[in-house]
Formats: C-alpha cells, structure tokens, sequence
C-alpha cells in the first residue's frame, strides 16, 4: 500500500484582509498544513500567525529560508506579485499567486516562463474558474445542452465604498489599473466559457469629476465573430453592488448574476431529446455542480420546467442555422441564494489551493495556471491601452510569451 504524501507546508505572504481570508479558508485541506506568516507589519504578521500558531516572519526572504515551507501563498498588493512568484519557484516553491499574476504582460510572461521550466505548480486565483456554476455551464456546453457561446456580457456596478482616494487601487503604478486588478477575473472567465484566446480589443476609460478612473469598458473581440464586452464600474455603496453575466448560446440564454456567483438562470429552446435530457438534470445536481476541493453545504439545487409546444413545431432561424425546436426549458442552478455567497466565495478560494495541493503531489494543469494568468494579463492590457489610445488593438497571444526569452 503507498502511504499519501506529506502535507504541503504553506507560507503565506500579506497578512492583510485578504491574507487572512485565504489562510482561513485553507487551513484545514487535507494535503496541506499551514507553517508560517509574513509581512513587514509585524502586528498583522503575529495577529493571523497566532490565531493558526505558526510563526510570524517579516518578508518572504525569511519565508523561503525555512525548510518546511513547499509553497507560497501571494495575497500582497498587485505589484509585488511577479518578483515574489519568480523569487518562489527559483527557491523551489510551488506559488499560489492572487490575481494578478502581474500588473504587466512581460512581468506576467516571465513568470510563466518561471514556472514552466521549474516544473512546479503555480495557480492563479481566478475563483471563477472554481465556481460550480460556471463549470455547470462548460459541462452543459460539453453534453451539447447548450451550444458554445456567441456572446459573452459582464456588467460589474462595483463597490468604492472602502476605495479612499489615496487607496492603492487607484495607482495604476500599483494595482495596474482596473482592467488588470479587476477585470482579469472576467478576461479569465470568458476565455475558459468561449474556450478560445482573444484577438483584438476595444475600450473606453471613465474619469471621475476630479479624480481618477473609476469606470472602463472593454469589447474582445474571439476566433469566430464571438464578442465579448466587459464593464467595470467602481461607484457604488457595498449595498447598492450589482453584477450580471450573460451569455448567448443562440437558441439559449444564461444569465448568472453576482461576481461571487450564487444563481444561474438557463433559457433554452429545445426538441423533444434535448427536453428529456434537461428534465434529467436535477437527478444529476451534485455531479453537474461538482468542483475538487468544493465542500457543498447542501441547499444546493437544479430545477428545471419544460414547456412543451411552446413554440409550435414551426422551424426557427438565427444567424443562418435552422431548427425546430418547439419546447421551452426554464433551468435554475441555485448555491443557495445571496446568504451563501460568503460560503461560495471562500470554497471557491479552498478549491483553488486544493487545485494547487493536487498538482504538486500528482503532478498535470492547474485549472487556473500560470498560462491563464498570463493570458487576463495580456487582454488587461491591451483594453488599458485601447482606452489610453482610443484605438483598437491586437491582443498578443500567451504562448509567444512563455517561449521567450530575456
């Protein structure tokens, strides 16, 4: 019988907010055993390493001297990310790295690179791609329930609330930016729903009355006439927050709203085998919802209601493809409403480093690796150049970038 391998000792590096958020939410996976803190804040450094009784350390120099640190998790400010997960893998640390993975495409391409020839794993923290409902709807699309995407929309009515004006979200020097330090979530999420790179992009930038851009918006343009537009505003009460995600499939809509996703609403138009096959799926729910490392808390649900002739048996046209499809399916996946959306979001998170646990045991991809990373990055800042030039550009591809060399 082969014994399971030693737990994977976790240093963590930021012990603000997030910090905190993060080791919280992992401290108990299995495969992984926290051992250590740091930050140049020694009263935030000593507060969260007591509270999981490890040591507080003040930098990542001092982390990555200790022998039973095997990965480090990043939850610093976006500018440090690229030196700290590169000094990381050349000491021989798997990296779990908050997005972004760096504030610029080069910074980003050299991690990558990093990565690449260490071997060891690197995931990014894109919870989105850790979500179950967006992995419901890559599974549908998969099963042919839903046909791939042609559209893609995110309207992101955001939160300043706690965003001062000397806060260092709005230093492009610091954060890179709301494309960067936002919107890779949703550059990330399009290319993983659409399933293909981006080609070119246009964008437009949202200056406050006296103050910084706090509003931007971003056309991609995908392989195949597929659009993807995204906006991000950040000028609204915590309260007044509101988010939406829509994608067309043609002859069916998915709505999902909330950035932490907690309810996905389906509307499908469909022939009597494509019917039978949606009736099916709440007898399925745990396996269509089911993420690695996700704990269920068991309100979740999948309802589905057919409308049968709803639509006579007349054929139906759109965008040149023709077929007949008279009955109306109504799908709601449901994580258990707003009061789970914390629940969601720290899952999300656990599942992400367990992503990270599985690679550095057994070895293959990250969901969320440093490719994917790389890829938010490079769209990130191309939309931040459209909007600076107010002129289309191209979107370079990922690989070229992990295949240079400085």
């Amino acid at each position: 019988m082969t014994s399971a391998p030693a737990p994977l000792g976790l240093g963590l590096v930021g012990c603000g907010g997030f910090g905190a958020y993060v080791l919280d939410a992992v401290a108990d996976l299995a495969g992984l055993v926290p051992v250590a803190v740091a930050d140049p804040d020694s009263v935030r450094a000593s507060s969260l390493g007591e509270r999981h009784g490890v040591p507080a350390l003040a930098s990542l120099e001092e982390l990555l001297e200790r022998e039973d640190v095997a990965a480090v998790a990043i939850a610093t400010p976006p500018a440090a990310h690229a030196a700290m997960a590169t000094a990381a893998l050349r000491a021989g640390r798997h990296v779990f790295c908050e997005k972004p993975l760096a504030t610029t495409g080069r910074d980003a391409g050299a991690v990558a690179r990093e990565a690449e020839r260490s071997g060891l794993a690197l995931v990014v923290d894109h919870v989105l791609r850790y979500n179950p409902l967006l992995r419901a709807v890559e599974r549908l699309t998969d099963q042919g329930l839903l046909a791939p995407p042609r559209r893609f929309l995110f309207e992101n009515d955001a939160s300043d609330q706690d965003l001062g004006p000397d806060h260092w979200f709005w230093d492009r020097s610091h954060s890179g930016g709301i494309f960067v330090e936002h919107g890779v979530h949703f550059f990330d999420a399009a290319r993983a729903l659409l399933g293909s790179e981006p080609l070119s992009v246009r964008a437009t930038a949202v200056r406050r009355p006296g103050g910084p851009v706090d509003m931007v918006s971003a056309d991609v343009l995908h392989p195949g006439g597929v659009l993807a537009s995204h906006l991000h505003s950040f000028t609204h009460a915590h309260r007044c927050e509101r988010q939406l995600m829509r994608l067309d499939h043609g002859f069916a809509e998915t709505r999902i709203d909330g950035w932490i996703p907690v309810r996905a609403e389906i509307s499908a138009w469909t022939d009597e085998e494509g019917a039978r096959a949606w009736e099916r799926l709440p007898a399925r729910a745990a396996a269509l919802l089911h993420v690695e490392g996700f704990r269920p808390h068991g309100g979740e649900r999948v309802s589905v209601a057919v409308e049968r002739d709803a639509g006579a048996g007349a054929p139906a046209r759109g965008r040149g493809e023709q077929r007949v499809v008279p009955h109306h399916v109504r799908a709601v996946l449901d994580l258990g409403g707003e009061a789970r959306k914390p629940h969601v979001y720290s899952e999300s998170v656990r599942a992400a480093v367990a992503d990270l646990v599985r690679v550095a045991h057994g070895g293959g991809t990250p969901v969320a690796d440093a490719l994917a990373g790389l890829s938010a990055v490079l769209v990130a800042e191309s939309a931040t150049l459209a909007a600076d030039t107010g002129t289309e550009q191209h979107v370079p591809g990922p690989a070229p970038h992990i295949q240079e060399r400085s």
